[in-house]
C-alpha cells in the first residue's frame, strides 16, 4: 500500500462528466488499497472569468478581495468531486486552504506556503479511509486570517507541498497530456517522451518554457525529495494496472534513479521575450547597478545579459531581456533613469524568442553548445545573445527562425531517436 497525492488540474475538471472521470482515477487507486489525498485546480476557464470580474468591478481592486474571489474555482471543484467520490460509495470530504491549514505568506495572488499540518488528513486516511479532496492554488495567512493564492499554476505547488506534509510516497499530476517531452511536439513531431527526468533539468525546462509544470512545484519536489509522476488524466482509468511500476508518463526524480543520463534532455524555447540593450553607457563601476537597480525596484525579472566593451575601454553597451510582458515598463523605467546611467541610446526588440538546450550530462562533455552554434550558423539563424550554465545554455534569436531552430537542435543531439 503506498500514501499518494492526486492532482488535477483545470482541463481535467472542465465540466461535470470530466470530473467523473477523475472520480474513476481515484477509485482505481482507493480499490487497490492506496491511502489518496487529491489536489484540484478550478474548472478550466474559472479563473479566468473570476479575474475578469475583480477587474470590471475595479481595475484598482484589493487584493485581499481578489483572493477571496479567485480561490472559489477550487473550492467548487474540491466540493463537485467530492460529491462524485461519495456516488460511487467512497469516503471523501473536501478540503479548503484554510481548514487543513495551508499557511502562507501575506502575498496576495503570488503568496508562498510556510508550512503545512497534514496531521488531520494523515489521521482520517488511518481512522476512516477517507479520501482527501483540497481545493489548491489557495492557503491562509496566520497573521490577517485572510484567505491568499499562490500565483498561476499554484496548483502544481499546493500538490506537491501536500504530498510532502503527509509523507506521500509520490506526487502524481495529472494533465492534458501524457508526460514530459524532449521538446514540444506540436513544433517537432519527432519528439519522445522521456520515462524519467532528473529535477534539476525538469526545473530548468520548466523555467525556460516548457508549460507541464510550474517552476515553484519543481523545487519543492527536489527541495523533499518528492518524486513527481507527469501522466495523462485522458487515459481511461480501467485501462490503467494500478499497481504497474509505470504506467505510461514520465517520473520526475532524483538524478542517481537515472540509470543512462543523455547529453541533452530537451529542447525549451520562449517567445515571450524582448530585448534591450543600452548603447554607449560610460564603462565604469556601479553603471550595471544603475541599470538593474531600478529595473528590480519596479519586480522586472531579467534574464539573458551581455556586455561588450568598445576599443577604447571608454564605453559598454548592456543588451538583456526581459518577459514579453514587462516590455514596456522596463522600456519606461530605462528611459526614467537616462539621466543616473548616461547613455547614449535605445535600441529595443519585440520580435525575439528564446532556445534554450538542457541536459545533465554535459557536466561531463565538452563542445556541447559549440555544436548548437555551428548548426545554427550553418541554418543562416543569427544569435543575439548567449547565455550558459553548468547544465543549460541558451541562444536568442529573431521570432521567425523559432521551429526552424527547435527542428535543428533536436536532430543534432540526437533527441529524434531518443
Amino acid at each position: 500500500m503506498s500514501r499518494l497525492v492526486m492532482k488535477f488540474g483545470g482541463t481535467s475538471v472542465a465540466n461535470i462528466e470530466r470530473i467523473r472521470n477523475v472520480a474513476r482515477h481515484v477509485k482505481r487507486e482507493v480499490d487497490a488499497g492506496h491511502e489518496v489525498a487529491v489536489v484540484v485546480s478550478a474548472m478550466s476557464g474559472k479563473t479566468n472569468e473570476l479575474v475578469a470580474w475583480c477587474t470590471e468591478a475595479s481595475p484598482m481592486h484589493d487584493a485581499r478581495e481578489y483572493d477571496a474571489v479567485v480561490a472559489s474555482g477550487e473550492q467548487v471543484t474540491s466540493g463537485l468531486l467530492a460529491i462524485a467520490l461519495q456516488g460511487m460509495g467512497i469516503q471523501a470530504r473536501s478540503w479548503q486552504g484554510w481548514q487543513i491549514p495551508i499557511k502562507t505568506s501575506d502575498a496576495h495572488a503570488s503568496a508562498r506556503i510556510v508550512d503545512i499540518d497534514g496531521s488531520e488528513i494523515i489521521n482520517r486516511f488511518k481512522e476512516r479511509k477517507e479520501v482527501a479532496v483540497i481545493a489548491g492554488f489557495q492557503g491562509i495567512n496566520p497573521e490577517t486570517n485572510r484567505i491568499t493564492t499562490l500565483g498561476r499554476g499554484g496548483s502544481d505547488t499546493s500538490a506537491v507541498a501536500i504530498a510532502a506534509a503527509v509523507k506521500a510516497d509520490r506526487c502524481d499530476i495529472y494533465t492534458d497530456v501524457d508526460g514530459v517531452y524532449t521538446t514540444d511536439p506540436r513544433i517537432v513531431p519527432k519528439a519522445k517522451r522521456l520515462d524519467k527526468i532528473a529535477f534539476e533539468d525538469m526545473l530548468e525546462l520548466a523555467s525556460q518554457g516548457a508549460k507541464v509544470l510550474q517552476v515553484r512545484s519543481v523545487e519543492l519536489g527536489m527541495v523533499h525529495n518528492m518524486p513527481i509522476f507527469v501522466r495523462s488524466s485522458f487515459d481511461k482509468p480501467e485501462d490503467i494496472d494500478p499497481h504497474a511500476n509505470q504506467p505510461p508518463g514520465t517520473l520526475i526524480c532524483g538524478e542517481e534513479e537515472i540509470m543512462e543520463n543523455h547529453v541533452v534532455t530537451g529542447i525549451a524555447f520562449s517567445k515571450d521575450e524582448a530585448q534591450i540593450s543600452v548603447r554607449q553607457i560610460e564603462d565604469k563601476p556601479g553603471v550595471a547597478a544603475s541599470i538593474f537597480g531600478p529595473l528590480a525596484d519596479a519586480n522586472i525579472n531579467v534574464d539573458m545579459i551581455v556586455q561588450n566593451v568598445s576599443e577604447d575601454g571608454k564605453t559598454t553597451d548592456l543588451t538583456f531581456t526581459v518577459p514579453a510582458a514587462d516590455y514596456t515598463r522596463a522600456k519606461d523605467t530605462i528611459t526614467a533613469a537616462k539621466a543616473t546611467i548616461g547613455y547614449a541610446r535605445l535600441d529595443t526588440a519585440t520580435d525575439v524568442a528564446k532556445i534554450s538546450v538542457i541536459g545533465s550530462g554535459m557536466r561531463s562533455h565538452a563542445g556541447v553548445a559549440a555544436q548548437a552554434f555551428s548548426a545554427l550558423a550553418g541554418r543562416n539563424i543569427n544569435i543575439r545573445a548567449i547565455t550558459t550554465s553548468e547544465i543549460k545554455f541558451s541562444v536568442l534569436i529573431d521570432t521567425a527562425y523559432t521551429e526552424l531552430a527547435v527542428r535543428t537542435l533536436h536532430t543534432l543531439y540526437g533527441l529524434d531517436q531518443a
